[in-house]
């Protein structure tokens, strides 16, 4: 009988396995970045460890099952789509020798944002996205024109930095001369560049409707983030054959061939800092074991304001620090309700595609609504791994396919009714208030499914739904978000953190990273600070882009 392929297929080995008193790297977070970061440094022969509080090594790029009377489910987290087939996702991979297969989106119509009055779909190409716009908004034509050069003038930068390894001084000198428009909009958000140039709310709404890969209405986030996502997914969307799952298994494989471990379930407690130098980590108390892991050197892949705060401590950090961690803005949270569904969606009209669900135009004011409401669902994001890699079995019994459904909510914890201490401990989850927000808002987004693809509710045989506390409770992320601090324009390329933490020792990848947050910027970070690692240490890694 052939093997059931299933998340947790290493957990009980890499949960119960001893940390080893001594590394050359140890790696806080088990995250893509973590992962990444681990899998190259082992490849150049420093002995690696790997620790995360999670039962399943990927962060944000895993997935989970349930078993049903129908069958077993595999949903995904948080990765759902990603861009360029031939870009970092599948060179990170390759070089390591864990080949990803990417499986092409709908290139007509990858993303569908539903408007109250009509539905626009976004084709895989940038010229064709323009003179859809045009055909749509055709009294918007200059706008759209001066939108999509400055699209095309990032895009041409884009690719000049990532053949410079992503020195952003030789970006910039080429920015000068090559993309006027992108220099003239460095500081500004995504607002000020469109509010300058269309009028139409509508064509306005199509031109950010994407807003939710970031969480950031126009008004606050930065145009060079907003260009540059729009551009990732012009390049080609896809989806990895096999489910977001199988870019985590494939780094963390390559960490175990290499020699190196990855340790689950083993939260850390505490980065060691000796004489100012990171010198290992302790794991948190696990049914009275604690570890103290010695190393060289410490990458944290963690939350970065957990990293500075909790795990290194105000001590350690330089003055001012502490404060500047403490002013840092951050994103709107996600919640996520996931359904088995019986029969193919196809049949419904689904196609391998996104669907952004929006009952306004007005971003802006969504978000408003979301950053100081009650929290309920002001829109909602359909997407199905069963649809979108129609081929693989296991995401689905036979007959059945999976559904993830999200929106944007707040995810300070008092909003759900619950104290911030109680949310890794699991205590939030026996106040009413949380309960009952949460059926809320699953039912609600149920009824919007159905709107978009009328009937699928009659379909449901299994649902169950997440909140940002469930996303701290198992990443330990600040308010539950997935996409690090905001990408204003204060907090983007050198107003992130870079790979050298501020100890010495001490190095940073992750989602609040200058590489930025996402799948491909925190593996892209991960690979930039195994890089600095690695050259610190005397060894060179490969480089994917050569």
């Amino acid at each position: 009988m052939a093997e059931v392929w299933t998340p947790t297929q290493h957990t009980s080995r890499r949960t119960r396995q001893t940390p080893p008193e001594r590394v050359d790297v140890a790696i806080v977070g088990c995250g893509l970045g973590g992962l990444t970061a681990g899998a190259y440094l082992a490849r150049a022969g420093l002995r690696v460890a790997c620790f995360d509080a999670h039962y399943v090594a990927g962060g944000c790029g895993t997935q989970f099952h349930r078993k049903t009377p129908e069958g077993r489910f595999n949903f995904d987290v948080g990765l759902h789509y990603v861009g360029d087939p031939e870009g970092a996702i599948v060179r990170l991979m390759r070089t390591v020798d864990q080949p990803v297969e990417p499986v092409a989106m709908d290139l007509d119509g990858f993303d569908r944002f539903v408007f109250p009055d009509f539905t626009f779909p976004v084709p895989a190409d940038r010229r064709r996205y323009r003179d859809r716009l045009v055909e749509f908004f055709p009294h918007e034509k200059k706008g759209i024109d001066v939108y999509v050069k400055y699209l095309d003038q990032l895009s041409r930068l884009s690719r000049a930095s990532e053949r410079s390894h992503g020195k952003a001084s030789l970006g910039m000198a080429l920015a000068g001369l090559r993309a006027p428009l992108v220099v003239r909009h460095l500081q500004k958000t995504a607002g000020d560049l469109i509010d300058a140039h269309v009028r139409d709310p509508k064509c306005k709404a199509v031109m950010l409707g994407q807003n939710g890969d970031y969480g950031l209405p126009p008004s606050q986030v930065a145009a060079l983030l907003h260009g540059g996502l729009a551009n990732h997914y012009f390049d080609g969307p896809w989806y990895p054959k096999g489910g977001g799952q199988v870019l985590a298994d494939g780094m963390a494989d390559a960490i175990e061939a290499a020699g190196g471990g990855v340790f689950l379930r083993r939260p850390i407690e505490r980065i060691l800092v000796e004489g100012g130098k990171a010198v290992g980590v302790r794991t948190e108390d696990r049914n009275g074991e604690v570890f103290e892991t010695r190393a060289d050197r410490v990458i944290s892949n963690a939350d970065i304001k957990k990293t500075l705060l909790d795990l290194v401590g105000p001590e350690h950090l330089p003055s001012g620090m502490t404060q500047k961690v403490e002013g840092w803005k951050w994103p709107c949270s996600l919640f996520m309700t996931v359904l088995g569904v019986q029969g193919d969606l196809t049949d419904l009209g689904m196609a391998r595609a996104n669907y952004w669900q929006f009952d306004t135009y007005d971003f802006d004011a969504l978000y408003h609504a979301v950053e100081h409401g009650t929290p309920k669902d002001h829109a909602a994001y359909i997407t199905s791994g069963s649809v979108k890699d129609p081929d693989t079995a296991h995401h689905a019994p036979a007959g059945y396919q999976t559904v993830e459904v999200m929106t944007m909510v707040p995810g300070d914890p008092a909003a759900w009714g619950a104290e911030p201490d109680g949310v890794v401990g699991w205590r939030y989850r026996k106040t009413e208030r949380y309960h009952a927000l949460k059926q809320q808002i699953e039912d609600s987004l149920i009824e919007r499914l159905d709107r978009v693809l009328p009937g699928a509710k009659d379909r449901i045989v299994y649902r169950e739904s997440a909140t940002p506390l469930t996303h701290t409770r198992y990443t330990r992320a600040t308010l539950g978000t997935s996409y690090g601090i905001s990408s204003t324009p204060d907090q983007f390329l050198k107003g992130r953190p870079g790979p050298r933490g501020p100890v010495d020792g001490l190095y940073l990848c992750g989602a609040s990273n200058r590489s930025g947050h996402g799948i491909v910027g925190a593996m892209t970070g991960g690979w930039i600070a195994a890089a600095v690692v690695a050259k610190d240490a005397g060894r060179l890694i490969p480089d994917p882009w050569s």
